[in-house]
């Protein structure tokens, strides 16, 4: 299949997206298969639906579809929550696992609500662990035999750097640790083995390069051999063997279903279904392929044509995600200039410029228009106007 499909997303005329690892755009679909979900199933069905229109059946349906985008097998991951609550679920299941350890290892390129669950889960059990956070570059050098569980981002959310999966994952259990990966920026963006580098957890969200929506539901896996032994720290009604049993004491369902907490958000697993439809045929190796020349075609125009930016993220492809990140003092104004004019990107504090490149529906052509803006924003300091320096709510 050629790369991009942009006939399968709903973009608007003019605009340069580049902001598909923040929210990915609208998949073309999406609104009737929502349109049929609320009047034909829960209009026409109601309480029937969780039957006949199979809502019960979404979580392992659609995290199956997941599952084949991060080679997980099927059956091995579930949906719904927040991936903050994944998060908690995946390192409260990995501290359980090595109960004689009290050493959670991160770095300081994680997303923060990853560390904030973190903290908050060491507080709540109150037995003396340690978020140990470590530069990326330590990391391996970090994962010790004190470690409980190395809880890692694949791809840093600020600059796009990428850390070596298997590799990583190797020592860790070389070292006798959990190995736990958030990949909220490698699902749709890199080829992803989970099943291959024999990681215990992963999780992710789905809004960003699968397109889900805001608010679409997070995704978590777990390694087949070892859900029998999880005590779910959220063990929540839809987690239980038997729900509708209405048994007053909780007893885990057999596989990945007992990490499942609360009722499925099946409007917004819909929407997601039918937006992970756009996968069908894709190969995440042409992806990555075209991933990586969109992104050193922006590296290279942009450090020819826009003074004063300095590339932050690796400037090697292979150990890039599918973003690109330049560092500029006044980055927010300039890139509130950008979104004027129709180029979408994002800020991150303190002075990140950041830039998804997401070949389903981004192009050479695009880039190059992009960086015509950009040059014209930076060298004319269009992102002098006090109007672009007014901080909004979200960045």
């Amino acid at each position: 299949m050629m790369l991009p499909l942009k006939d399968k997303f709903h973009l608007p005329d003019g605009m340069i997206y580049l902001d598909g690892n923040s929210l990915g755009p609208l998949p073309v679909g999406v609104n009737d298969t929502l349109s049929r979900a609320v009047t034909d199933q829960w209009g026409a069905h109601l309480i029937k639906g969780w039957n006949v229109d199979d809502w019960m059946g979404q979580p392992a349906r659609v995290g199956n579809m997941v599952g084949r985008l991060i080679g997980a097998p099927d059956g091995s991951v579930t949906m719904g929550d927040t991936l903050s609550v994944k998060v908690y679920q995946a390192l409260s299941a990995g501290l359980q696992m090595r109960p004689d350890r009290k050493v959670i290892l991160s770095d300081s390129g994680n997303f923060p609500s990853d560390l904030y669950m973190a903290q908050g889960l060491i507080s709540h059990l109150g037995q003396g662990h340690e978020l140990r956070i470590v530069d990326p570059e330590d990391v391996m050098d970090a994962i010790t035999d004190e470690v409980a569980v190395a809880m890692i981002t694949q791809v840093d959310y600020r600059t796009g750097r990428m850390h070596d999966m298997a590799a990583m994952t190797a020592k860790a259990h070389a070292m006798g640790a959990v190995m736990l990966w958030d990949l909220a920026h490698s699902a749709g963006a890199v080829p992803v083995d989970i099943e291959g580098c024999n990681a215990e957890f992963a999780v992710g969200c789905t809004y960003k390069y699968l397109n889900g929506g805001p608010g679409a539901p997070a995704f978590i896996y777990a390694r087949p051999d070892i859900v029998p032994g999880i005590a779910p720290a959220l063990s929540g009604w839809l987690g239980h063997d038997a729900p509708f049993a209405f048994e007053p004491d909780y007893r885990p369902a057999m596989g990945i279903e007992r990490m499942r907490v609360g009722t499925p958000p099946v409007l917004q697993m819909t929407a997601l279904e039918e937006a992970l439809k756009v996968w069908e045929g894709v190969d995440m190796a042409d992806v990555r392929k075209a991933s990586v020349a969109l992104c050193d075609l922006f590296i290279q125009q942009v450090e020819a044509r826009c003074p004063g930016l300095t590339l932050i993220s690796p400037r090697d492809g292979t150990q890039r995600g599918s973003q690109v990140s330049f560092a500029f003092k006044n980055g927010y104004a300039a890139m509130q200039a950008l979104i004027a004019r129709d180029v979408i990107g994002d800020f991150r504090a303190p002075n990140v410029m950041r830039f998804g490149f997401t070949p389903l529906y981004i192009d050479a052509d695009d880039v190059m228009r992009a960086v015509e803006v950009l040059e014209a924003v930076i060298v004319a300091r269009l992102w002098d106007d006090p109007a672009y320096h007014a901080k909004s709510r979200v960045t």
